[in-house]
């Protein structure tokens, strides 16, 4: 890993629309005083990349302008209609994930009951345990789906995310002692 940047993110990122407006990578060195090969590795790839979606956009802005005002229409519908499935699979991932959560907070509470040293006496609380644990799996596909599917987006989602610390508070039950 290199050295870390002098320049704070929000100065990346005007350096970035600076170049995106034409400025010279050369002449952004010179005023910020890094290296052009360090804006270069910073930012020239992100800088490509935003050129190239804004290319796509104003290809298809323009194929959209050529079809009749009615095909516009279908167009814009269909576009509109797939932002909201997208939004509503988005907003189905995070609520089965809420789901599969709680129900394997259930499954937990449950196996709490379980006797270890003779589990066919607590065979209901083994059923729905058991019961718990199915549901709580199968709540669990479709975020589990939207991770995979989004895979490199969670990479970067979780190393930008700060580390915050965290209170872990640990109750051990004897369960050799029996419940009153």
């Amino acid at each position: 890993m290199g050295r870390p940047s002098n320049l704070t993110p929000r100065q990346w990122d005007n350096l970035m629309g600076r170049l995106l407006k034409g400025e010279k990578a050369a002449d952004l060195a010179r005023e910020y005083k890094v290296s052009k090969s360090s804006i270069s590795n910073r930012v020239s790839k992100r800088v490509e990349t935003v050129k190239a979606v804004a290319s796509k956009v104003l290809e298809a802005d323009q194929a959209l302008k050529e079809l009749p005002v009615a095909d516009q229409v279908a167009a814009m519908t269909l576009i509109d209609d797939l932002k909201a499935i997208s939004t509503h699979m988005a907003g189905a991932g995070k609520y089965a994930a809420a789901s599969a959560h709680r129900l394997s907070g259930i499954a937990h509470g449950l196996v709490q009951k379980i006797d270890d040293a003779q589990p066919e006496k607590t065979l209901a609380e083994l059923q729905r345990f058991g019961a718990m644990t199915k549901l709580a799996n199968e709540a669990s596909h479709i975020p589990i789906g939207l991770l995979a599917a989004n895979r490199d987006l969670v990479k970067v989602a979780q190393k930008e995310a700060p580390v915050l610390p965290v209170k872990v508070v640990i109750q051990v039950e004897d369960a050799s002692v029996p419940e009153t």
